[in-house]
């Protein structure tokens, strides 16, 4: 006889979320280690720089850890480092609780415990849930990948240009900048 496993919703992981960093992949909790400097560093930057930004042209939001329902039954909710919301999709009053769907811009800071597998499935769980872009920022080799819906990746480093491309046009950095972190 097989032991049987109880699936978390969403609204289950809400009423937990006193208890530290967790994500739900698909029903599962996956419970997220506390966050080194570096990567707190590299996040701030990030998010300081397209708040800067979305603000200046009202292009929506911008927040860090917001938990997305990606899928339901069983649900899928991850937390991006860094999110951008194009306006058209969110508006005050400000939900207090998880949102239901994809980011505009999901952004993932590599950590220590960040496996390639996991990692894989979240930016396909991202992508299929309708998230335009997503960011996948590696310190250890100092680059940014930047993943599309179409399957297309590509490997930014040193001076190369990182855009906002169709999500956020006008804004751009060099992975150069971002690990000097100014």
């Amino acid at each position: 006889m097989g032991t049987t496993t109880t699936l978390m919703t969403a609204e289950q992981l809400w009423q937990r979320a006193d208890s530290g960093r967790a994500e739900l992949v698909y029903g599962e909790l996956v419970e997220r280690m506390p966050l080194g400097l570096l990567h707190s560093l590299l996040v701030g930057c990030i998010f300081s720089w397209l708040r800067e930004f979305v603000l200046q042209h009202k292009l929506g939001v911008v927040g860090t850890e917001l938990g997305f329902i990606l899928e339901r039954d069983p649900d899928l909710v991850y937390a991006p480092d860094v999110f951008f919301l194009s306006k058209n999709r969110v508006r005050p009053p400000y939900s207090k609780r998880f949102f239901e769907g994809a980011a505009d811009l999901a952004v993932e800071v590599l950590s220590p415990d960040d496996r390639a597998g996991q990692l894989h499935q979240k930016i396909r769980a991202y992508l299929k849930a309708g998230t335009r872009m997503v960011w996948v920022v590696d310190p250890d080799n100092n680059t940014v990948i930047v993943y599309h819906p179409s399957g297309d990746a590509h490997v930014y480093s040193g001076q190369d240009e990182v855009t906002g491309e169709d999500v956020l046009p006008g804004f751009s950095f060099t992975p150069e900048r971002l690990f000097k972190l100014e």
